[in-house]
Parts: C-alpha cells; sequence; structure tokens
C-alpha cells in the first residue's frame, strides 16, 4: 500500500482508482506545507495552482514516485528536477479538449461580435434601444480562424471554426501535413481575423506574442488565448487595445493569476473569463479520475499514456 497526497477536493468518484487499489489517501493537515509532508509521501495528486519545485520534489527524493496533476499543461512543476530524482510526471491528456475548444470559440464570437461592451451597457443603463450603428462588431461566417499550436485542442477548435463557415488556417513548430498549414506565425498573424493560442508555456513560448506581433495583426482582429496567460506580452496587448491597434481580445488564462493586468481591465474590446476552459462538469470529474487513474497505474508498475517524463533511464 502507498499514501498519495491529494491536497485538494476532488469530484465525487475520483479518487475511486486510488481507494479500489488499496493504497492510503492522505491531506494536508491544518495549516502543514506541503513541502513537510512529501517525506511520508509516494505519491502526489496536484492541481495547476500547486507549484511544485525542485525543493517539494526534492523534500520527496527515495520515496516520491510519482506527481500528477489534474491538467493538460504541466509548467507548474519542475518537471526536469523530477526526471533527474527518478520521479514521474503525469497530466490528463485528451480530456479537457473539447470543452477548451468549446470556450476558445465562444470567446472568438463574444469578442468579434462585442457582447462584453454590449452586456455591460445595458446592465449599466446605458443602452438607450437599437441604433443602426450600436456595438458594430464583425461577423464570424467567412472570416479567417488562424490556430497557433495544431494539437487536439487546435484541432477541435478548428472543426468547429469551420463548421461556422470560418476558413482555417494553423501554424506549428513542424509541418502537420494537414490542410491549411502556415509554416510561419508571422505571416498567419497577417492573414487571420481570430488568432487562438494552443501553446504550452516553455521558454520558446514565453511571450510568443509581443508588441510587433500584435502590430503585424489585422486591425480588425482578435487575439484568443486559452492556454496559458505569459505566452502574451500581456502590457503590450493591453496597450495594443487601447490604441485600437487590434479589435479585440478574448482571454481565459492569465500571467500572474488571479491578477488581472489592470489596463486589460479597462481595454477596450477585452472580453475576460476567470480561467474556465476545463470548467464543466464532466471535463472535470474526467479529468480528476484521469490523473488518480495514473497514479494507480504508475504505483503498479503499469505504463501510463499520461506520463510526460519518467525518470532518467526508464523507457517513455
Amino acid at each position: 500500500m502507498s499514501r498519495v497526497l491529494v491536497p485538494a477536493d476532488l469530484p465525487d468518484g475520483a479518487l475511486d482508482p486510488l481507494v479500489d487499489a488499496g493504497h492510503e489517501v492522505t491531506r494536508l493537515g491544518g495549516d502543514e506545507p506541503l513541502l513537510d509532508a512529501m517525506a511520508r509521501t509516494d505519491a502526489l495528486v496536484c492541481l495547476l495552482t500547486d507549484r511544485i519545485d525542485r525543493a517539494v520534489l526534492a523534500a520527496g527524493a527515495g520515496r516520491l514516485r510519482v506527481v500528477a496533476t489534474v491538467a493538460a499543461g504541466y509548467d507548474n512543476i519542475d518537471v526536469e528536477a523530477a526526471a533527474e530524482l527518478g520521479i514521474t510526471v503525469c497530466t490528463t491528456p485528451g480530456i479537457l479538449d473539447e470543452s477548451t475548444a468549446e470556450l476558445a470559440l465562444a470567446l472568438a464570437l463574444m469578442a468579434r461580435r462585442r457582447t462584453s461592451d454590449a452586456e455591460a451597457a445595458l446592465r449599466a443603463g446605458r443602452w438607450d434601444g437599437w441604433a443602426i450603428d450600436g456595438f458594430l462588431g464583425h461577423d464570424v461566417g467567412g472570416a479567417t480562424m488562424g490556430v497557433v499550436g495544431w494539437g487536439r485542442i487546435g484541432q477541435a477548435l478548428g472543426r468547429r471554426a469551420a463548421a461556422l463557415g470560418m476558413d482555417v488556417i494553423h501554424t506549428a513548430r513542424r509541418p502537420t501535413g494537414a490542410d491549411g498549414f502556415v509554416a510561419d506565425l508571422d505571416t498567419l498573424l497577417a492573414m487571420a481575423d481570430v488568432v487562438s493560442l494552443h501553446v504550452p508555456l516553455t521558454p520558446a513560448t514565453r511571450h510568443l506574442v509581443t508588441a510587433d506581433r500584435l502590430r503585424a495583426m489585422k486591425p480588425t482582429a482578435v487575439l484568443v488565448n486559452t492556454s496559458r496567460g505569459a505566452v502574451v506580452d500581456e502590457a503590450a496587448l493591453a496597450d495594443a487595445l487601447h490604441a485600437g491597434t487590434i479589435f479585440g481580445a478574448g482571454l481565459d488564462v492569465y500571467a500572474d493569476e488571479p491578477t488581472v493586468h489592470p489596463r486589460l481591465l479597462t481595454a477596450p474590446g477585452a472580453v475576460l473569463l476567470p480561467h474556465i476552459g476545463s470548467a464543466t462538469v464532466a471535463t472535470r470529474a474526467a479529468m480528476a479520475r484521469a490523473a488518480t487513474t495514473a497514479v494507480a497505474d504508475v504505483l503498479a508498475g503499469r505504463p501510463t499514456p499520461a506520463a510526460v517524463t519518467t525518470p532518467k533511464g526508464s523507457p517513455p
């Protein structure tokens, strides 16, 4: 029997794979720091808000075998340190693709059609009735959707955008062989009416969208981000929105969550949501169960497709 630390409350049924396998599920005691609990932990299930750095992993070294995050991304975990210390890191691949793609499309629609501005005016009592020039936005049908990152979520968004009559183009680190591939990001930015970001946060993608790249976009274009906030230079985006360099933006993620850049809060054309890309009952439950299943598999010595890193010298 292994001890599995689950610091947060998870949806009903999520712990079943661990309990059914006979593992002991533990919680942090009172105000106990995570660091202090690691020495007596064989496995950890964490959330994207938990910072699992080298110090936390080293505190469990020699006993800790696996860390599973209830998320598709894993930028909150020092994966290099995990590999060095013989700890497997797992995510929840393929589960939140559809719900996140739905939200990305919703953000694109809202930003193109100025729905947030219109609703805010109505709620504040500033709507004087229908006007021929009231809250004019831009059509989605016939527009070009530019997807940055052609993984599962990007492809799911592409299918939805095509169903709405959008022309879909995409770019990725390597040629995809799929229709609509554009080799150069800057070329895609100049072509697209909507640019939607679907890349992991890495040193190469941090501030991928800069002031120069925002200026390369059409003045009628909108930027959508459901990946990680730091992929975008938020100060540059706020400047671009206030200056009218681009028409709008739909954001679900931020560089310093839960803090939002103050100039984004006042930016015209900004649609801002509180990181709800995977926030459906079914998706969150499936994500949590996938994480605990991955832990049970690793503890049993079974291979798991959820592993993004394995101990050095181990087969993937």
